[in-house]
């Protein structure tokens, strides 16, 4: 009998470099298995903690651990929360698409939040991350103290996420068969993070929902967003704010989508920020 292969967070350099953070603890959402982290402050600072969403076929370690964020974030003296999305990293994976509609995954952060006893927080989310950090708001704006919206703009409202396409790139045979540049781009990263890809698919298929501008402009909590220069994919940032009550625009000078998330400027403004919310 050939032996059983190990999971990809034991042989992937990339996350096992970024679970030196420290060991992850699971809890139960709902029937799910959400596997996240709790940091403490390293800092000085007043311990407030920050929720952080990570991106489509991301995880917590890619997109917050490698980019150095929990870093920035301890060493500014917050109590930093982060975990994998359901479908992704070390969380269980679902293969139903309606398991990934942005309320329930929202849902997820907030009950991790209830396991924690944190009764409010500073939500930052990426990309994907960002739409459900939305939701999450609107829902239950009481438990958000401000919000960080990174990679996503106007296309909370005009879009539905990636396309569809991005879907059917996971459902391939390999990347040898895709010719679409953004397909090729997302079934790479999906590969080199070791991620399920058809709980990917399912989450394209299912996480695909639009806010109003009604809706936005009634996000009531101080809210920066933060989008590249270079970044096709997010729509416009000012445009997004606009929408929002009291909402600051950052422009991430000369970075694509996947570039701005770890950008030094973008860390400096999202410490700023957060040193000077209420």
């Amino acid at each position: 009998m050939l032996p059983k292969a190990a999971p990809p967070w034991q042989t992937n350099p990339t996350i096992k470099a970024s679970l030196a953070a420290g060991p992850m603890q699971t809890f139960d959402s709902d029937g799910v298995q959400i596997a996240y982290l709790d940091l403490a402050p390293t800092g000085e600072g007043t311990g407030d903690p920050i929720v952080l969403i990570h991106g489509f076929a991301s995880s917590h370690a890619v997109n917050w651990v490698n980019t150095q964020w929990t870093k920035t974030l301890t060493h500014a003296g917050r109590r930093v929360v982060l975990y994998d999305n359901r479908g992704h990293g070390r969380s269980q994976k679902l293969y139903d698409p309606e398991a990934y509609h942005s309320n329930i995954m929202a849902e997820d952060a907030r009950r991790l939040m209830d396991h924690l006893s944190i009764e409010r927080a500073d939500i930052m989310g990426y990309s994907m991350g960002a739409r459900i950090s939305s939701h999450l708001t609107l829902a239950h704006p009481k438990r958000v103290r401000s919000l960080l919206l990174g990679g996503l703009g106007i296309h909370l409202v005009e879009g539905v996420g990636l396309p569809l396409g991005i879907a059917d790139a996971m459902e391939a045979p390999s990347l040898a068969d895709l010719t679409d540049p953004m397909q090729r781009m997302f079934r790479a990263f999906a590969e080199n993070t070791g991620s399920d890809l058809r709980a990917l698919a399912a989450c394209i298929r299912g996480t695909r929902q639009t806010l109003s501008k009604e809706e936005v402009g009634h996000i009531a909590v101080p809210t920066l967003v933060s989008v590249g220069t270079k970044d096709d994919v997010s729509g416009s940032g000012p445009e997004l704010a606009a929408l929002i009550p009291g909402a600051q625009s950052f422009a991430i000078e000369g970075r694509d989508h996947n570039l701005a998330v770890g950008d030094r400027t973008h860390k400096q403004a999202v410490v700023e920020f957060l040193a000077r919310r209420p």
